[in-house]
């Protein structure tokens, strides 16, 4: 199960072995396994890990089973996968990470699920998250979801039940979303390759249409660009935004010189510690050595962008605070939230006549981003947090809303802005820390440019595979 006394996997000898999704999808179409026996392997190594791990929300073996049995004819038939426990699933509770949720069964599959499940993948269950995902790690007042990469650090936020399971080789590839980088966050921690597409990629979340700025976007987090990449192919033929160019197929890498901005501290938050700094810094010269002009690079962002973004963190906590029953049902239980969404809330309520200043200014980032990058760089290479991943606790449920928040933004100053702008930004493996774990960078861009941005980490990877979990 584990390489030390620190690090837990699921990888053995079975019909998963250490295949990515499409590896899986291949096998399975070529009948040398059945889904039956890779949905199979996925519960047994779920089952394997969960003690270490703590990444399961809600299992949903039965019916994994159960599908398994006609799996279709879509690209990643059979291969079993995972959704967040935020989007409704049919006939699967959904509760948020909050205790304050009743476990209430979805009566049906939401949008974002119908259009994952039409990719062919098979869900084993849901997987964890923070409250309502506020936060950038997977904690709550009842349980720690661990990285599998070092038992006792975060697996990052908020997707990081789906992140730990990916990671550790449960299943290979999961879905997760992304408000202020609860998907590349996650994917920075544990290792991984994890895409915030442009806004209105794909479908979007039941219920976000009374949200003023639409900064959520769902998407997954992967262990190979292929499968990232193929994912998109896949959603796409089940519904594609004419507004948007397609993804095209990544089946190459890169083929011309790049304009590289290198951005190695937030514009609006803490300057990044020295191993984030210099593992950003070797990938910038990676790229350097593959043709592409890098050269440091100072992002436009004003300085009210942090307040702004927090300020509306602030208000979506609040209407879930005072909305919540009408959104979760007459059982939601305002007694069992945690002091961070508590926190958040009041600050909203008492910042709530500004918020018509806020939301207009945020609304008037994604053009104002669309001119910088026409102005600037192809892409831009920066770290996605600005420290190394910390030890579980350090932003713990039991926090108060005051220092958590203060710890969180410095951590997390980075990601938000590619939410507020609606442009697409690819977390991507690019170094390790004393401890082992793994350290992201972030290549970011324009609206519409996913396959750009995919086609460069492919480069990469081909250049040098990425670490593997299961390698002492």
């Amino acid at each position: 199960m584990s390489d030390t006394s620190t690090r837990v996997h699921a990888f053995t000898d079975d019909a998963l072995g250490d295949l990515d999704a499409t590896g899986v999808a291949a096998r399975i179409r070529s009948r040398e396994i059945s889904a039956l026996e890779a949905v199979d392997a996925a519960i047994a190594r779920a089952e394997r890990v969960e003690e270490a791990l703590q990444a399961l929300a809600h299992p949903d073996f039965d019916r994994a089973r159960s599908r398994a049995a006609s799996p279709g004819h879509a690209e990643f038939a059979g291969v079993p996968a995972a959704f967040k426990d935020n989007i409704p699933v049919g006939g699967m509770p959904m509760t948020e990470g909050s205790a304050a949720v009743p476990a209430t069964v979805q009566p049906k599959d939401g949008r974002v699920a119908a259009q994952f499940l039409q990719t062919g993948i098979i869900p084993i269950g849901t997987t964890t998250m923070p409250e309502f995902g506020w936060t950038a790690t997977t904690e709550t007042l009842t349980r720690q979801t661990h990285n599998p990469w070092h038992l006792g650090y975060s697996s990052g936020g908020s997707s990081g039940g789906s992140a730990s399971w990916v990671a550790a080789g449960v299943i290979p590839i999961a879905h997760g979303n992304d408000g202020g980088g609860s998907i590349r966050i996650p994917a920075a921690a544990c290792g991984l390759i994890g895409l915030k597409p442009t806004r209105g990629r794909l479908r979007t979340n039941d219920g976000s249409e009374w949200t003023p700025v639409r900064v959520v976007t769902d998407s997954v987090l992967a262990r190979s660009v292929r499968d990232v990449a193929g994912f998109y192919l896949a959603a796409q033929r089940v519904h594609r935004n004419r507004l948007l160019p397609p993804i095209e197929a990544v089946d190459r890498p890169i083929d011309r010189s790049l304009r590289i901005g290198l951005l190695l501290d937030s514009p609006v938050t803490a300057p990044s510690d020295a191993p984030t700094r210099a593992a950003v810094e070797a990938l910038g010269r990676r790229l350097e050595a593959l043709g592409h002009h890098v050269e440091p690079y100072r992002l436009p962002v004003p300085q009210f962008f942090r307040d702004d973004f927090v300020d509306y963190w602030r208000l979506l906590a609040l209407a879930v605070t005072t909305s919540g029953h009408r959104m979760f049902g007459p059982g939601f239980d305002t007694g069992k939230l945690e002091p961070l969404t508590l926190g958040l809330a009041a600050q909203g309520k008492r910042r709530l006549r500004k918020a018509p200043v806020y939301l207009a200014r945020l609304l008037a980032s994604s053009p104002a981003s669309r001119i910088a990058f026409a102005k600037g760089p192809d892409v831009v290479l920066s770290p996605v947090v600005a420290h190394t991943t910390p030890k579980l606790g350090y932003l713990g449920a039991e926090l108060s809303a005051e220092e958590h928040f203060r710890r969180l933004v410095d951590y997390a100053g980075f990601t938000p802005l590619h939410n507020a702008t609606g442009g697409p930004a690819l977390s991507i493996p690019a170094g390790r820390t004393d401890e082992g774990l793994p350290i992201g960078a972030m290549l970011s861009s324009t609206h519409g440019t996913e396959s750009l941005l995919l086609r460069l980490a492919l480069q990469l990877e081909q250049d040098r595979a990425w670490p593997r979990i299961q390698d002492r």
